[in-house]
């Protein structure tokens, strides 16, 4: 492990460390009931290596791994090549960092844009919040899928099924979900049948045996994971209007993923600035996304 490229960040309630490689939430711990507790998931390099990356320019892949632009096509990763790439440190204290990727050379052969990203990771209190930025420095509209893709511990704590859990939205979610195909997953064009039962969504391993839940006509901005009773999070996302719910069955993580946008269907192949769920971002524009997580105790 090199330890220059890691920041530590404390608050009295929390502990965290970013990875300025893919700007990655790597480790998130707090002092919950007088115990000290994990609660990011730690990654496993045979299924699923990651724990929080960015998603920036794309949510999952692109009908072809190509994006179109302009009469061209360029190669683009799934998720994109943020969580790939090095960021620059911006700004630093002992509860709050800042790292910034700009466009050079190697993103223009994939994403013809100028641009600047930043992601702002803070403690304050109990709660963690990374707040993800978009510039756009040219003269042309900017499109972008902007996304959070943090795996958390499930269960939370010792002695907890992980059938005792559930995912309590903010509201109703009666829409339709959507579902995909493949390997990264392109979504099918129909809707399925939600499984919330009005704003609680009950957890099993068996509710992602066909790839992630996607929500592309969310209502909630927050919701609850946790078990009837004891350790849960608490997940503020007031600016995405779309989210991912995932985990690989068998594996001890839920990932919790706020989204601008989502995967691409199936059978889109038009110009990404026209991607359904995509940012348009003006010249000299700036958006951000913010995600809050906090611990909570249910008695």
């Amino acid at each position: 492990m090199n330890a220059s490229r890691y920041v530590e960040l404390e608050s009295p309630s929390l502990q965290a460390r970013v990875d300025t490689h893919g700007a990655q939430l790597v480790s998130l711990a707090a002092r919950v009931d007088g115990e000290t507790r994990d609660l990011l998931w730690p990654g496993n390099p045979a299924t699923w290596p990651d724990q929080a990356p960015v998603l920036f320019p794309v949510i999952g892949p692109l009908t072809d791994g190509l994006l179109r632009h302009g009469g061209e096509t360029y190669p683009m990763p799934p998720h994109g090549f943020a969580r790939l790439r090095d960021f620059d440190l911006v700004e630093k204290s002992g509860s709050r960092c800042v790292l910034e990727l700009r466009d050079d050379d190697e993103t223009r052969g994939q994403y013809p844009f100028a641009f600047v990203l930043s992601a702002a990771f803070e403690l304050a209190g109990d709660r963690f919040t990374c707040t993800l930025s978009v510039e756009n420095p040219g003269v042309e509209p900017l499109p972008a899928d902007v996304g959070f893709h943090p795996g958390f511990n499930w269960p939370l704590e010792a002695g907890k099924t992980k059938e005792e859990y559930s995912a309590i939205f903010e509201k109703d979610e009666p829409a339709p979900i959507r579902r995909g195909v493949g390997d990264p997953v392109l979504l099918l064009p129909d809707g399925r049948p939600t499984p919330v039962k009005g704003k609680v969504l009950r957890l099993s391993d068996e509710l992602f045996v066909d790839l992630p839940i996607v929500f592309d006509r969310l209502n909630s901005r927050s919701l609850v994971f946790g078990p009837d009773r004891g350790i849960g999070l608490r997940f503020d996302f007031p600016d995405s209007p779309n989210l991912g719910l995932w985990m690989l069955p068998g594996e001890p993580f839920l990932a919790v993923e706020p989204w601008q946008g989502y995967p691409s269907e199936l059978d889109f192949h038009g110009p990404f600035v026209e991607k359904p769920g995509v940012a348009v971002i003006g010249p000299s524009e700036r958006r951000s996304w913010r995600l809050s997580v906090r611990p909570i105790s249910r008695s």
